[in-house]
């Protein structure tokens, strides 16, 4: 057996080595759900209705807003967003096996969409001049952030749960 001594310890590749083949069917899933997540981002100008795109790529500071459909952007938000929380659940699901934070993602994730799209239409109609507040309610609406916070946050409630 090889162990290799590092800051914190020891590390056993061995087990490490083991456990990834016990685990193959969640590594493959994982990695799929992340393919996913880079597919949608490659192909959103396809997929979504969302002038918004170009507009935040330029410098978008004093810029008004671009013209839009509101009902095709709210679906296409919607869309986009529901897609990234599916995978995400997928992967939150295949990492940690676990129908209680699972359930919980499930709760957070339904809660987030209505107050995000909420909060994007309020700016849209009402405050014309927030455009970085703007900026960031979209990205949490089309971008699968809460996953890359959930998975560290689980993982550690679950590792000092069994201390």
């Amino acid at each position: 057996m090889f162990l290799f001594y590092g800051f914190s310890g020891s590390i056993d590749f061995q087990n490490m080595l083991d456990n990834l083949k016990q685990n193959k069917l969640q590594i493959f899933i994982a990695v799929i759900v992340i393919l996913c997540f880079a597919l949608i981002r490659s192909f959103e100008t396809k997929l979504f209705y969302d002038p918004f795109l170009n507009y935040f790529k330029d410098d978008f500071k004093d810029l008004p807003y671009p013209k839009f459909n509101g009902l095709k952007l709210f679906f296409g938000l919607f869309f986009r967003y529901f897609l990234n929380s599916a995978l995400s659940l997928l992967l939150i699901y295949t990492l940690f096996q676990n129908q209680d934070i699972f359930k919980f993602s499930l709760i957070v994730y339904s809660f987030f969409i209505v107050l995000l799209l909420v909060a994007f239409f309020v700016i849209l109609e009402y405050f014309p001049n927030a455009n970085w507040l703007l900026f960031y309610v979209r990205r949490f609406i089309i971008q699968p952030i809460l996953v890359l916070l959930f998975i560290p946050g689980f993982y550690y409630q679950l590792q000092s749960s069994k201390k």
